[in-house]
């Protein structure tokens, strides 16, 4: 073992013992090394190393993003100056700028980044990502529509989009991308959509019988279990909601929500000794979730 852990110490200091003249032994060293500080001294001299490339640019701004977006905004200006086309690079100036809440140098960027690759989906998404930040769903779902009009076939632009109409109130929308989903997301997935459409529409009954066909096309498929127990709730059929809820949990047994839906639900419907009874699973299975125990299953 100790022969082991030694040739694993100096596996990770070679990169120290090198000649330092390439920007990827910079790279390597930033990747291990914590602090902002000290990784800017590492990576900001690249702005003038002859051999960085765009894409090692780009990285190394990566690694500044968090802690010190304004030199990490300096590499990638350099990376633009050395692959003026890549959509890459004004991706990452965007969020960059978004970070330094620059609101027009976002849009520039973005706008640029469209210019170099008008077919391409991800500016438009960065965009949807961005306006739903700020709050602004509805034009995150203009945003949206844009990206899945350049990718139709890309199942997971679609389920997004429909996510997007769905918080603008976007009903009747948001069903029609659906149907052109069909045959690129499993029946069951898209029938868990189209029942979570109509419950933000308000129509609870009919979601329910749509959330029991999802059951019954995936019986494996925990999301529609669910949803199909709080949607019961909705509906005041709660002795149902709490099967499907328990029926969620032994399908997904790693995630506390279905229980922590169910604690709520007898704890609003005053069965407290059941609520009890589910907040000790819940405190014996993910004890590390104490306060989302707290918040869903405090029992008076």
């Amino acid at each position: 073992m100790v022969i082991v852990c030694g040739v694993a110490v100096l596996l990770h200091l070679i990169p120290l013992l090198l000649p330092r003249n390439m920007p990827e032994q910079e790279l390597a060293i930033a990747r291990v090394t914590q602090g902002v500080e000290a990784r800017v001294k590492l990576l900001l001299p690249l702005r003038a190393h002859p051999k960085a490339t765009a894409a090692e640019l780009r990285e190394a701004a990566e690694l500044l993003l968090e802690g010190a977006p304004a030199e990490a905004r300096e590499l990638a200006q350099e990376a633009e100056r050395r692959e003026p086309a890549a959509v890459e690079t004004q991706l990452l100036l965007a969020r960059i700028c978004d970070m330094e809440r620059m609101e027009r140098c976002v849009r520039a960027s973005l706008e640029r980044a469209v210019q170099v690759a008008p077919g391409d989906a991800r500016p438009d998404i960065l965009r949807a990502e961005l306006k739903e930040k700020s709050g602004d769903v509805v034009g995150a779902s203009e945003a949206m529509k844009a990206a899945f009009g350049k990718a139709p076939a890309d199942p997971l632009i679609g389920l997004r989009y429909v996510r997007l109409l769905r918080a603008a109130e976007q009903p009747s929308e948001a069903l029609s991308v659906l149907a052109a989903l069909q045959g690129k997301v499993p029946r069951a997935r898209l029938l868990v959509e189209q029942g979570l459409v109509l419950s933000a529409d308000g129509k609870d009954t009919e979601a329910v019988a749509v959330f029991r066909k999802a059951t019954q096309e995936d019986p494996r498929l925990s999301l529609a279990q669910f949803e199909l127990g709080l949607a019961l709730v909705r509906v005041g059929e709660l002795d149902a909601a709490q099967d499907a809820l328990r029926q969620a949990d032994r399908l997904d047994l790693g995630s506390p929500k279905s229980l922590a839906a169910l604690c709520a639900l007898q704890l609003q419907a005053r069965l407290i000794e059941d609520a009890r009874l589910t907040r000790m699973d819940l405190e014996r299975r993910f004890s590390g979730r104490m306060e989302l125990i707290r918040q869903s299953c405090s029992i008076p």
